[in-house]
């Protein structure tokens, strides 16, 4: 893609909020710029959340933090995403996450088999039980994970690899709910997340 192209594009309207304005507020983009020259899509959710400056630069060490800053492995971190944008039903999430997923080393057979997890037990191992497990306690109690779900992914992961893991579904739940609640469209196939640290 052109940089002309990349420039055009971020006036697109891509939700049900208004595209954004020309010029950029000098905040945004020096936040685009700095993005991409670490080799980041500016995604379509960028777009639509860049109507708040401060809140999407406050957001962006974050997510930073998540991708490449965790002692848990990928593949339980992306795991526990994927769940959520399945029980959250965000085709946004799933559209980024699933394909990463897969480039953490799950099947093809795992990821068909994840909507309906507890009917493929025999796909996956102890850890991805308990974070599926997990997950779904946090989408079907508001948060309030049941003592047992707790207690296997106690067993399974540490103090530090919980908060991590848990930091990794709850803000894709946040995610998914402003997905959803702006409509914003699905990118284009050649827009995609930068996956960080694997």
């Amino acid at each position: 893609m052109s940089d002309a192209h990349k420039r055009s594009r971020r006036y697109a309207r891509v939700s049900r909020l208004p595209a954004l304005s020309e010029p950029l507020d000098p905040e945004i983009e020096a936040y685009f710029e700095r993005a991409e020259a670490r080799g980041h899509a500016i995604l379509n959710l960028h777009l639509a959340c860049a109507h708040a400056p401060k809140i999407i630069a406050a957001k962006s060490p974050l997510a930073m933090a998540l991708r490449n800053d965790c002692e848990s492995p990928r593949r339980y971190r992306e795991l526990a995403i994927v769940r959520v944008g399945q029980a959250m039903e965000c085709a946004y999430e799933l559209d980024h996450h699933m394909p990463i997923l897969m480039e953490c080393g799950f099947s093809q057979a795992q990821a068909d088999g994840l909507q309906d997890w507890r009917a493929h037990k025999d796909l996956y191992d102890d850890k991805s039980l308990a974070i599926l497990a997990w997950v779904d306690s946090m989408a079907d109690n508001k948060g309030a994970v049941d003592d047992a779900a707790f207690a296997e992914l106690s067993r399974l992961f540490t103090p530090r690899e919980l908060v991590e893991i848990g930091y990794n579904a709850a803000v894709y739940f946040a995610n998914a709910l402003i997905l959803k609640s702006f409509r914003i469209e699905i990118d284009a196939p050649h827009t995609r997340t930068t996956p960080g640290t694997m």
